[in-house]
């Protein structure tokens, strides 16, 4: 008794002691849009694009990364099954003949024939706890690999918004250049014949027919750029490299309103934040049930039969067997093997305590920058629409003193190319933007939440 308590005096470690703050409220102001304004869990749905919502539809339902995660939280549920099992009695059935030689009462070699039947009962009393702690573990792994697949899900949605939107984006390029490489073209045949009648030099010319040039670069190496978004696109939605289906133009999508919320419903919100906290739970259970393997463990074993050596009495008049058994099992020395165990578990269970804390960190820091990011993409637009107003306002002007013989052709030039460099990034900031938009509902958690799951 006395090596028994000895080996039941388990050492565990102390759990860390946490350094997780959560502020009061966000860095920075996102403004009066965002008052009541709730995060959906289908919030692609807020862009009011037809074919955005079913591109991120059927992302959802066929892409093979989230099958693989769906597929998981399967095997999980089945080893939650398997868990919950062991705490049940067992019962098996076995039957068969068998032939041996041995030793008689006379101590004379004899060979025989022997037919039985048996069924067997077992269940061990789960006095400290130990099946249920494992049971407890698997249940939080399952609801771990439940909020994984949420996370997963999360993620192929924004991503699936974020390359149509990006796709978008492209196209309204794409439009630019070559509504661009048209009036390049316009430019060009006026300098060429300016040049031919000798108004002005061939440096204008060739200037021209250089810009033209440089516009026409833009459309194919923008092409490539649209072909590649749209197999990406395909693949992640599951389906083989071809075109998507457009819906609105850049123009017409606006970002959906800011959602609201203060730093903790980060908690509830966001899976991966609830992944690492059914880790923490999974691993303290498994802990308390490495522990206590230090503890005795009490078995209640039954069993019943039929035997007989001639087959003809095996089926007419068996002898009639039975036992019942109960044993204790205790550790008394294996060589530190089970202390061992445990100070392994109690290393894992400080490993997913840290993990949690980082996990917390890091949603808080992406919904920050997120907020950031909306806002200062805001602040850059107005700057832009100031400075393509202004370039506008100086190629009207340079077109005109051109054309009344006031300058030279290159000062239309240069100011052609300040209206397209501010034209070219306004549909860069507005994809940027609206992109923006998709990477704070996905910091944010985008309206998902770990649903429970009892063991």
């Amino acid at each position: 008794m006395l090596l028994l308590l000895s080996a039941c005096a388990a050492k565990v470690g102390v759990p860390p002691v946490s350094t997780l703050e959560m502020p009061a409220q966000w860095r920075m102001s996102i403004g009066p849009t965002s008052q009541g304004q709730a995060v959906e869990r289908q919030w692609w749905q807020a862009f009011d694009d037809a074919a955005l919502t079913a591109l991120v539809a059927q992302a959802l339902e066929r892409n093979g990364d989230l099958r693989i995660a769906q597929a998981r939280v399967a095997d999980y549920r089945a080893r939650l099954a398997a868990a919950g099992a062991a705490q049940q009695p067992t019962l098996s059935a076995s039957a068969g003949p068998g032939r041996a030689r041995a030793l008689a009462p006379n101590g004379l070699p004899r060979v025989g024939n022997v037919f039985q039947a048996e069924v067997q009962a077992a269940y061990e009393i789960d006095v400290w706890g130990r099946l249920s702690s494992l049971t407890q573990a698997a249940a939080a792994s399952y609801r771990a690999e439940q909020a994984s697949a949420d996370a997963a899900a999360l993620s192929i949605a924004a991503i699936a918004a974020s390359g149509y939107l990006n796709l978008r984006g492209l196209d309204a390029q794409l439009e630019l250049a070559e509504a661009t490489l048209k009036l390049r073209a316009t430019s060009r045949d006026l300098a060429q014949r300016q040049f031919e009648v000798g108004y002005s030099s061939r440096l204008e010319w060739l200037q021209a027919q250089a810009e033209y040039q440089a516009a026409a670069e833009q459309i194919p190496q923008l092409q490539r750029q649209i072909f590649e978004q749209e197999n990406a696109l395909s693949l992640l939605a599951g389906g083989n490299p071809g075109p998507v289906r457009r819906g609105k133009p850049l123009a017409e999508l606006a970002p959906p309103p800011v959602p609201a919320g203060l730093p903790s419903e980060l908690l509830r919100r966001r899976p991966d934040i609830a992944r690492a906290e059914q880790n923490v739970v999974a691993a303290n259970a498994a802990l308390a049930a490495t522990r206590d393997q230090l503890l005795p463990s009490f078995r209640l074993t039954a069993a019943g039969g039929i035997q007989s050596s001639d087959f003809s009495d095996f089926l007419h008049s068996p002898i009639k067997l039975w036992r019942l058994a109960a044993g204790v099992g205790a550790p008394l020395f294996d060589g530190g093997r089970v202390q061992a165990q445990t100070d392994s578990a109690a290393a894992q269970r400080d490993q997913a305590i840290y993990a949690y804390e980082n996990t917390v960190r890091t949603a808080l820091a992406e919904t920050e920058n997120g907020i950031d990011a909306i806002v200062r993409l805001r602040e850059q637009a107005v700057q832009n629409d100031a400075r393509r107003e202004t370039a506008a306002e100086t190629l009207r002007i340079a077109r005109n003193r051109y054309r009344n013989g006031y300058a030279s052709y290159l000062e239309e030039l240069d100011a052609q190319r300040t209206l397209y460099s501010a034209d070219v990034l306004r549909l860069q900031l507005r994809t940027r933007l609206l992109a923006a938009s998709v990477d704070l509902y996905r910091a944010m958690g985008g309206g998902w939440s770990a649903a429970p799951v009892q063991p």
